[in-house]
């Protein structure tokens, strides 16, 4: 991955910036969410209220010797930074072992009775069980009767947005284009075309696949949040399947709980009863992806690298071999994009094909944006975004973009 002076490491340890308000203030938010959400005993609190004291005022520690991840942790980065500021070490970095360490805290790891005990899942079932909800699967009954590349356009829009599917469903190819001509545009990167002659069906990518028979290849999907960003993705991969462009889908979710809300395999669990108890045609959506999951058309990967505080350009070898097989792999979400393209300050203007050059094979990122990091946009949409909104559009979720190297 090419480094130049203009695109440092991001770190945490600037006044006033994103980063730093992350570990600073939602952090310890985090914290107190965990803290009320469970009956904790008071061996969790002391626990809390120590990792509390720790990542905002203390050094990194080192993990325990006795803990099953100690050497994994060692190489991803402990023995390096250990002793030194959370805000003084690579984001990524202090961002992934702050969720590390409070999974440790609440007793994730066990032995106990907390052992295996998901610290976010109300949040991510308060989500899932939201009457929001019950609207963006019933908005599916509209798409019955559009033509296949109509639904195309929906559903990949309802995964890139998120828990806004609602408006994905609703996008229409004339406001999309005009969304795009706005001198503040939405989308500030589309490569949607490129996306679809890859995913064609006819398994060479020459875009000439009729998307009635059987597909070729094999489509890896990285997904990002559980809850109602993880149904839209569902969504996709049974439309994909069900229309022949691709004939096997892997969908690679966290080992054990990330961040605040990225999905598990239990996650996937609860979404795909939410799909299969609601009426019309969210209820055949998710039947599909229950045979599809049944018959090995779809699997779940649950890779140790998925929460390594670590960019994908490192790897590991298996890893590596199996986006090399896939005919794509889609990379979702904001951390996956940072962790895609490198946690650095890129020019906006950098070429995203030269960022993931390193990559094993084709590969596309659907991300809303939620940080600063950004690659691949031309200087044009670039003036605009400043012009209009500072640089603000880098965080607030408001923009999106779909960026392909084949």
């Amino acid at each position: 991955m090419p480094v130049t002076p203009a695109a440092s490491v991001i770190l945490g340890n600037e006044p006033g910036s994103f980063p730093r308000s992350v570990l600073a203030e939602r952090h310890p938010a985090i914290i107190q969410q965990v803290r009320d959400a469970f009956p904790y005993g008071p061996g969790q609190h002391r626990a809390l209220d120590a990792l509390l004291k720790n990542c905002t005022e203390g050094p990194v520690e080192p993990l325990p010797a006795t803990a099953a991840d100690h050497d994994r942790w060692a190489a991803w980065g402990t023995d390096t930074y250990a002793g030194q500021s959370w805000y003084d070490v690579p984001w990524l970095w202090s961002e992934s072992y702050f969720y590390r360490q409070l999974l440790d805290a609440v007793g994730y790891f066990g032995p106990g009775a907390w052992q295996g005990i998901d610290p976010f899942r109300p949040f991510k079932r308060a989500e899932l069980d939201a009457p929001e909800t019950d609207e963006e699967l019933a908005a599916l009954d509209a798409l019955e009767g559009k033509s296949p590349e109509e639904r195309d356009r929906a559903l990949l829009h309802g995964s890139l947005w998120g828990n806004r599917a609602d408006l994905g469903f609703r996008l229409s190819a004339a406001g999309a284009e005009s969304a795009t001509q706005a001198p503040v545009p939405a989308l500030v990167a589309d490569d949607s075309e490129l996306l679809w002659s890859l995913l064609s069906g006819d398994g060479d990518g020459t875009g000439t696949g009729t998307g009635t028979g059987t597909g070729n290849g094999t489509l890896c999907l990285v997904a990002d949040n559980a809850g109602r960003e993880l149904i839209p993705d569902l969504l996709l991969l049974a439309h994909l399947l069900d229309q022949g462009r691709i004939e096997r889908a892997v969908l690679h979710i966290k080992p054990h709980p990330y961040y605040v809300s990225d999905a598990t395999t239990a996650d996937v669990v609860d979404a795909l009863h939410r799909l299969t108890g609601a009426p019309g045609a969210a209820a055949t959506y998710g039947h599909r992806l229950w045979s599809a999951m049944t018959d090995g058309r779809l699997t779940v990967r649950a890779h140790p690298f998925s929460c390594a505080p670590l960019p994908y350009a490192e790897m590991p070898a298996d890893l590596r071999a199996e986006f090399a097989a896939a005919t794509l792999t889609i990379v979702k979400g904001d951390l996956n994009y940072r962790r895609l393209v490198g946690d650095r300050l890129w020019t906006p203007t950098t070429p995203f094909a030269d960022v993931t050059a390193y990559f094993p094979g084709p590969v596309a990122a659907l991300r809303t944006l939620k940080s600063d990091v950004i690659t691949g946009l031309d200087a044009r949409t670039e003036a605009a975004l400043v012009a209009a909104e500072g640089q603000r559009w880098r965080t607030g979720g408001t923009h999106a973009l779909i960026q392909v190297r084949a």
